[in-house]
């Protein structure tokens, strides 16, 4: 009774069939079906906050969370490697803040900024520079030389329009080439919530000590310093050195283009002032549950996906700085054709083309189609910009084009970022299996499409990208602007 199935078979194979294929529609419909039943991105993440507790690169924790990744990873039957990497890793130590008028100084609520010197006892004048970007500097020439330089961690309100938003590590790299021997960078949170995070633009120890302040104490600093002379005592104590860290890479190979690469990726790691679950606990568990979900209704795309857990996203992009490094090494960075990057991804009504208009056709196709299995939540949105300051930054910089879902989270969600509030209690459970219901519908679109809808630009192409992003200044600052002038 075999014999006419084997005769079958044989037949296939001598014509050159093979079993079918599900369409699109009915993947889409199975990963929905599978993630609305079983996603355990929301309980996960929740196991871990509760076990772990923030994720910080390089402590006894960032290990553990590293190794709890790899085990789930595994226990989904999926292909699992640690890519190691040496890192300087930075932790906090001991500080002290006193500001006031000469001789009558008082304590002040401060966080140290992550990469400050070891040791700093500084005490100088303080010297309010606005916004912190170049004009405020070119306004007053030499103002900051030998002194502290305070200013506001975003835009302030009346600011000159076309006032560029610079990052807290670029503001600190400018009051370090403009001469001053401190920075306090004023939070733009209310509630005197204090800000944590890199002042360091690569991920090195900075020259001076970097602290936040909260917005109210920031704000009648400004306003006292326009009727007098204010200074500042900055006392610190930190820690840095040379560990070892690790990405966890989850791999499916592609069952056509195996040499062809998909990433989808999101920092494991955290500050350490809360246990990191929005940044960046909800993208990266959501990566790991749509590992889960390709594991579990077998999904073999076109193109080899990869699952990544990047660690020390958050000290300078190491992680990721470090798989792309490897890969331009060993000659396999042509092989990685797009990155979907997951960085507090909330509650997704479309995705980004990454500054790649020309993808936009294909995200709206696809996003047609998901809008058919759920209209009311996903609303075909996608953007157009591209930025800098997470994972797919290090492959953006070598042409690759990459994706991440166009959301936005509660406001009062985006106060505790940083800082010692970012807890999961913030979670909302929905949004995370909604985030992977989308997701893993949209990286499988891209991982089996006949073509991709963006393609690796050339270094020439790639340098005329960033100009048009306005991104060249912000490398310039940072040390990444590769090309010559």
């Amino acid at each position: 009774m075999k014999k006419p199935i084997i005769l079958l078979f044989a037949l296939a194979v001598v014509f050159g069939c093979s079993p079918k294929k599900d369409d699109q529609a009915t993947v889409f419909k199975k990963i929905n079906e599978e993630v609305l039943a079983n996603s355990r991105a929301y309980e996960t993440l929740e196991e871990a906050t509760k076990t772990i507790g923030h994720r910080l690169t390089g402590s006894e924790e960032g290990a553990k969370a590293e190794e709890y990744t790899y085990n789930l990873l595994k226990s989904y039957g999926l292909q699992v490697e640690y890519q190691p990497f040496e890192v300087e890793s930075w932790s906090r130590g001991d500080i002290e803040v006193q500001i006031g008028s000469q001789g009558s100084l008082a304590p002040m609520p401060a966080v140290t900024l992550a990469h400050s010197p070891v040791e700093a006892e500084i005490t100088a004048e303080i010297v309010d520079m606005g916004n912190g970007v170049d004009a405020d500097y070119e306004a007053k020439p030499g103002a900051v030389e030998g002194k502290i330089a305070l200013v506001y961690i975003g835009t302030l309100p009346n600011s000159p329009e076309g006032t560029p938003g610079l990052h807290r590590s670029e503001k600190t790299a400018l009051a370090i080439k403009h001469g001053a021997i401190g920075i306090i960078i004023i939070n733009q949170v209310d509630g005197g919530v204090l800000l944590t995070g890199t002042a360091s633009v690569t991920g090195s120890l900075i020259s001076i000590p970097a602290v936040c302040i909260g917005k109210e104490d920031g704000l009648a600093l400004k306003e006292t310093l326009t009727k007098s002379r204010q200074f500042a005592s900055i006392r610190m104590t930190n820690k840095s050195g040379l560990i070892k860290a690790r990405n966890v890479i989850a791999t499916i190979k592609g069952s056509e283009l195996p040499n062809e690469k998909v990433i989808v990726g999101g920092h494991l790691d955290s500050w350490d002032l809360a246990t990191g679950a929005i940044d960046n606990g909800i993208g990266s568990f959501a990566v790991l549950d749509m590992a889960r979900t390709f594991a579990a209704l077998n999904l073999k795309p076109k193109r080899t996906v990869q699952f990544v857990m990047f660690m020390g996203e958050e000290e300078g992009l190491l992680g990721s700085r470090h798989m792309v490094n490897q890969a331009i090494e060993n000659g396999t960075i042509d092989q990685i054709k797009y990155i979907m990057n997951q960085d507090m991804s909330g509650n997704p009504a479309g995705f980004g083309t990454g500054g790649r208009p020309e993808a936009e056709p294909f995200f709206k196709q696809i996003g047609k189609e998901i809008m058919a299995i759920d209209s009311t939540t996903y609303k075909n949105v996608v953007s157009n910009g591209a930025g800098l300051h997470s994972d797919h930054q290090p492959f953006m910089l070598q042409g690759i084009p990459y994706t991440s879902p166009a959301s936005r989270l509660d406001r009062a969600i985006y106060g505790c970022y940083h800082s010692d509030c970012d807890d999961f209690d913030l979670v909302n459970k929905e949004h995370m299996v909604n985030n992977v219901r989308f997701s893993s519908m949209m990286l499988y679109a891209l991982a089996d499409a006949d073509t991709l809808p963006a393609q690796k630009l050339t270094d020439v192409e790639t340098k005329a990208f960033l100009e048009r992003h306005n991104l060249k200044l912000k490398l310039q600052i940072g040390g990444d602007w590769r090309w010559d002038d």
